[in-house]
């Protein structure tokens, strides 16, 4: 926002306050590719590119219904969220102010819920799925540059180029060891899991950082220190 004021000798003045928003659109999305777009149960519309054989979706996941119309809790005290036995959402710092650009943090319990927390026609990406996009653009060492928007994140952001008009920014997220949120303008992470079994799933995380071009890729302890279902992650989807 902006105020005028003028001071002389009859004292100070001011004007009106005048709000406005800047737009981000430049330094988010690679304004030299054509982006589609994709809507989710709550209405939200997304930006979604095509990367080589794969459509991903180049925003964050902001939905709080599952695929069938159930909500999903928004939980923003610690100790219910820890020890949650049901999905649950939040926003970073429990602050509304980042859901956009930045979506919401999700535990992995919503990810796993046969209700399903992806749009239609769409789902949370396997691990391989991931490994994909890595090696379309050219390997793990330089993926992320290609996936990490050139704004919003702190210096240096370390090789980011957003060639492939995925988009990511660093919205941070709820961590396992001492349960707060951090990483905010440094770091992003996404959920994504590897199959074990018909009944199991492996829960994994794709890790962005200002500090290197790498696509990094993390497993969670289910035992250390509160187990999986401790850490609050961002969701993109990938296409069916």
């Amino acid at each position: 926002h902006v105020r005028a004021y003028a001071i002389n000798s009859a004292g100070t003045a001011y004007g009106n306050d005048i709000s406005f928003s800047t737009n981000a659109s430049g330094v988010i999305f690679n304004p030299n590719l054509t982006y589609g777009t994709l809507t989710d149960i709550d209405g939200n519309v997304y930006k979604t590119i095509k990367i080589g054989t794969q459509t991903w979706m180049a925003e964050n996941l902001k939905v709080i219904h599952y695929r069938n119309g159930d909500p999903i809790p928004n939980v923003t005290d610690s100790s219910q969220w820890i020890y949650s036995t049901t999905g649950a959402w939040c926003y970073y710092d429990n602050d509304n102010q980042y859901n956009i650009p930045y979506g919401k943090l999700y535990n992995w319990l919503a990810v796993a819920d046969s209700r399903n927390i992806a749009p239609s026609g769409w789902h949370v990406p396997l691990s391989s799925e991931w490994t994909i996009l890595s090696t379309y653009l050219g390997g793990y060492t330089v993926a992320g540059g290609a996936t990490k928007s050139v704004g919003l994140w702190n210096s240096p952001n370390v090789g980011a180029t957003n060639s492939s008009g995925f988009s990511g920014i660093p919205g941070g997220w709820l961590g396992t060891e001492s349960h707060h949120f951090s990483g905010f303008g440094y770091l992003e992470t996404w959920w994504h899991y590897s199959v074990l079994s018909s009944i199991n799933f492996s829960p994994l995380f794709t890790y962005l950082s200002q500090s290197s071009a790498e696509f990094q890729f993390y497993g969670l302890n289910p035992v250390f220190p509160f187990g999986i279902n401790s850490a609050g992650i961002s969701i993109r989807c990938v296409k069916d």
